[in-house]
């Protein structure tokens, strides 16, 4: 975080929460926000939960599975690209390799 910390409100399910947050984070946390808001009243909508608090939790709980699939997502493309890069590198030294030789 940088900059000066200055309050920001945010409105989530009707409820005004007051937040310090830097100038440059202030959009980010505005997004955050709506996004949190938004999966929030998709839970409270459903009718199956019932009280904030339990409301809160579950949307918690779905946003972190959210990040969890895309981190293992991630990884997963950082691994099939790293082996991809090694295989170029490989195909690289081996024509390397060869014109060397033939130089010879």
């Amino acid at each position: 975080m940088s900059g000066e910390n200055r309050p920001v409100n945010v409105r989530i399910l009707e409820k005004e929460y007051r937040v310090a947050c830097p100038d440059d984070e202030r959009e980010g946390l505005m997004a955050s926000a709506e996004y949190l808001n938004r999966k929030m009243k998709e839970i409270r909508d459903t009718g199956k939960v019932v009280g904030v608090d339990r409301i809160a939790v579950m949307a918690a709980l779905n946003i972190t599975h959210e990040l969890l699939q895309q981190t293992s997502v991630r990884q997963e493309y950082q691994r099939s690209m790293s082996s991809r890069i090694r295989a170029l590198q490989e195909k690289i030294e081996l024509a390397l390799n060869k014109g060397r030789q033939l130089e010879l």
